[in-house]
């Protein structure tokens, strides 16, 4: 009995059977995309996601990526956005949509575990004040940071807002070397899923750490949730982020 015959109990009938509809060789990224929409067999609107396996060494510290790209099309969820700032930012935050503007009384929520938001930013005025809330911020990944663009000044609030509100994708490479990062969900029309995944490939593509050597991106993967994983050919994905 072959490995793979082994560890089928694991999935159901349908998905075997749309697991019997995937090409074996890899194939262009418009083709993937159409694939991960059609062989999605769960009644709920799955995530699509791509899945890269790179040649870095997350050892080395410059060799970690932690990178957001912009998704045209947004991510399909609503994004829930906390704003750290005092009185003209704070204004300009509430005018512009944010969910949630800091306060002694949310403040001391966030230092009881609290979080329940998607993304935070800071006027820069505030990051000294927050710095104790990092232990709690820090490792769900919800830190302001000027690094990915949480750090903004007052009249550029509304703008961040905005564009934060639409979705953004991010990418943070693991303790295996491999990235995953959701670009839509199977609602999303072809052409939007695609020009999603240009946005990410390109951003993946143009932070390749110096360090390496050599080919970057080993392979890639595109699957919705639920769904059978399917290969991307890297040429393909590589003309698709020149064309952005």
């Amino acid at each position: 009995m072959d490995r793979e015959a082994h560890h089928m109990p694991k999935h159901g009938k349908k998905y075997r059977a749309a697991r019997e509809q995937i090409p074996l060789t890899p194939v262009s990224p418009a083709e993937a995309v159409a694939l991960a929409k059609k062989h999605s067999f769960t009644k709920f609107d799955e995530a699509v996601e791509f899945h890269l396996a790179t040649s870095a060494d997350p050892r080395q510290a410059d060799q970690l990526i932690r990178e957001v790209a912009a998704l045209p099309h947004g991510t399909g969820k609503n994004v829930r956005i906390f704003v750290f700032a005092e009185g003209e930012g704070a204004r300009l935050a509430q005018d512009a949509g944010a969910d949630y503007i800091s306060s002694e009384e949310l403040t001391a929520k966030i230092e009881t575990g609290w979080s329940d938001f998607d993304l935070a930013i800071a006027t820069p005025d505030q990051m000294g004040k927050i710095a104790r809330l990092g232990r709690f911020l820090g490792r769900k990944g919800l830190m302001p940071n000027p690094r990915t663009g949480t750090v903004v000044q007052p009249q550029d609030m509304r703008r961040a807002i905005e564009t934060m509100k639409k979705g953004r994708a991010e990418i943070r490479m693991d303790k295996t070397a491999n990235i995953h990062v959701r670009f839509g969900t199977r609602a999303f029309t072809e052409k939007q899923l695609a020009e999603n995944l240009a946005s990410v490939y390109s951003t993946i593509s143009r932070s390749k750490p110096a360090g390496i050597k050599g080919q970057f991106i080993k392979t890639a993967t595109i699957s919705t949730t639920m769904g059978p994983g399917i290969k991307v050919d890297l040429n393909g994905l590589e003309e698709m982020a020149k064309a952005q």
